[in-house]
């Protein structure tokens, strides 16, 4: 029987996490996949899952929204406990200050024991801890080296409990469609869990050498699911490939199913495993693909234009017509765009005064729609409207909110569409030069890859 904490019952808790689910998986993702749901532990069973990380808050946060069942545990970098109400409140959430040697310096990161132990008595209570061992967020879809971090923390909770609990690792990886674009995909995957109770005599003997072993074990579970491109020297390169049309052509030739998430990841994976072996074996004729493959990235951002034109090739007519249903449908833009329109503001600005790292593009869109655009644009107008002229008046604006949103979004987006087509139309010139040398590498490509 799972075990109850009384932090699970918080009626702030629950009504916050709801809250969290609507603005990250009704609003930012367009859509969210899980495979592998039936591997996750029954709640009540000492777990740590562990995961690859490659999109800060998105990763643990999704997960967490899954997982609604149970107390999650998460550890954080520890900058962000130091204003003592965000302390208290994100260590009633779950969260646990983890502290690094590059940013906080040896004398905090002694701390870390403090941590580890609240990570361990979670774990001795029943509870789930989500942990990252590469102990920080990779910039590209690879896998870092692994610490071993979260197996101490494993195997001294069983300590504690006499190794008379059995205390699982559940590895699970996330894949975003996009790191950086709102409305697009992302999927979280749990493989079969691993019993430590086996190793705990071993462990016992030899501590070490068994939590190698198994992390070992467990970063190669990770990998096996995840996309890993291991060729650092051309990953822009296959990156572009296998994103755009060669990578859809790809998958749709090989059996998979380039517009759904779960099978585009495998045939990624097969893809690059492929362009990997042609490196290996064809060192000589891969250089200069991938050297011209540079070349059409260039030619292709200096266009500001992308690669899905070159496959329907549209012409003036696609343009006006473009244009003209985009001029039809303004006065719907209009009307849902005011009321949304510090949705896309608010965060480019803290985006463009805060961040540095990339890779914190999503977390701060999320976590600044959460906590400031939604409810000045939602929930305030909604209280004046109730205030002012009823309840009814309240409420539709409410429901209509999230419509006027994804509306406002795809008007936006079909009208970049739009403009990247008159770009396209009106430099011809340029464009089928790129067109023979993207036709060339696809060629060359299909032959070192042996497709037909």
């Amino acid at each position: 029987m799972a075990k109850t904490n009384p932090r699970d019952h918080s009626l702030f808790l629950k009504a916050f996490r709801a809250y969290l689910q609507f603005v990250n998986s009704g609003l930012y993702f367009k859509k969210e996949h899980v495979i592998g749901l039936e591997n996750v532990p029954v709640n009540g069973t000492p777990t740590i899952i562990v995961s690859n990380h490659q999109n800060c808050l998105n990763d643990p946060l999704c997960v967490c929204l899954q997982l609604t069942d149970r107390r999650m545990n998460f550890l954080a970098r520890a900058n962000v406990f130091n204003n003592p109400i965000f302390n208290k409140a994100l260590r009633a959430m779950g969260l646990l200050p983890a502290y690094r040697m590059g940013y906080e310096g040896l004398a905090h990161v002694r701390r870390n024991s403090e941590t580890f132990e609240d990570a361990g008595n979670a774990l001795m209570e029943g509870e789930t801890v989500m942990l990252y061992p590469e102990a920080g967020h990779q910039d590209k879809r690879w896998l870092g080296t692994f610490k071993l971090g979260y197996l101490r923390i494993a195997f001294a909770a069983a300590e504690k409990m006499e190794f008379k609990e059995d205390v699982m690792i559940l590895p699970s990886c996330n894949h975003y469609s996009n790191y950086f674009h709102a409305r697009t995909e992302m999927l979280i995957k749990f493989a079969k869990p691993i019993s430590l109770k086996p190793y705990y005599e071993r462990y016992q003997e030899e501590p070490r050498a068994t939590m190698m072993e198994i992390n070992a074990r467990v970063r190669e579970e990770i990998m096996s699911m995840m996309l890993h491109i291991e060729d650092i020297e051309h990953y822009d390169q296959i990156d572009w490939l296998r994103e755009n049309e060669y990578g859809k052509t790809y998958a749709r030739e090989h059996g998979y199913k380039a517009n759904y998430l779960p099978s585009r990841l495998l045939s990624d994976q097969a893809l690059v495993n492929d362009l990997l072996t042609a490196t290996q074996e064809h060192p000589v004729e891969m250089e200069e693909v991938y050297k011209d493959v540079a070349k059409i990235m260039e030619d292709v951002k200096s266009l500001n234009i992308r690669d899905w034109l070159f496959r329907r090739k549209p012409g003036v007519l696609a343009a006006i017509l473009r244009g003209l249903g985009l001029l039809a449908l303004l006065p719907l833009f209009v009307v849902s765009i005011i009321p949304t329109a510090l949705l896309f503001i608010i965060p480019e600005i803290f985006l463009k005064k805060m961040i540095k790292d990339q890779m914190f593009i999503s977390t701060f869109r999320v976590a600044v729609s959460a906590l400031v655009s939604i409810p000045l644009c939602m929930f305030v107008p909604a209280g004046v409207l109730w205030g002012t002229v009823g309840f009814w008046w309240a409420l539709g604006y409410f429901l209509a909110f999230p419509f006027m949103f994804l509306f406002a979004w795809n008007y936006m987006r079909l009208f970049m569409k739009f403009l990247g087509t008159c770009r396209f139309v009106a430099n011809r010139t340029k464009v089928r030069e790129i067109y023979k040398l993207r036709l060339s590498v696809f060629n060359r490509l299909n032959a070192l890859l042996k497709q037909k």
